[in-house]
């Protein structure tokens, strides 16, 4: 079973930037498509962004475009979310997961919770107006 541990959230002003990580244990995660999702409170978890197994393919959600960067160390089994600018509607518990499949998957169908398997716990973002 494949344990993903997000960490990197924190407390922000409006303007400012957060580097999110997830670290994968268990099997290595080589071979998935990773993606990041948030919650914010009473609302439903959305997708944020996804990469590829192949490195280069990523995927965004519009309303993090030219803002959030997804990346991913394979030898260190470690997917990243780099955050800059950050508004207040950013504010969220945002999640990590892997990808169900280990076949190239079109990265569109990515934004979708059910291509993946496995989700890490959380961790919280807020930014401040």
């Amino acid at each position: 079973q494949v344990q993903l541990v997000e960490s990197g959230g924190g407390l922000v002003q409006a303007g400012g930037s957060l580097r999110l990580s997830c670290a994968g244990s268990g099997r290595s995660f080589r071979r998935y498509a990773m993606g990041w999702f948030r919650q914010a409170p009473g609302k439903e978890r959305e997708f944020v962004a996804a990469i590829s197994w192949t490195v280069g393919n990523t995927y965004y959600a519009d309303s993090v475009k030219g803002r959030f960067t997804i990346s991913r160390d394979n030898a260190k089994n470690t997917v990243y979310l780099q955050m800059n600018s950050l508004k207040p509607e950013d504010t969220a518990v945002y999640y990590c997961a892997r990808s169900r499949f280990t076949t190239a998957r079109p990265m569109a169908v990515l934004s979708s919770e059910w291509e993946y398997e496995d989700w890490g716990q959380g961790t919280q973002v807020t930014v401040s107006s």
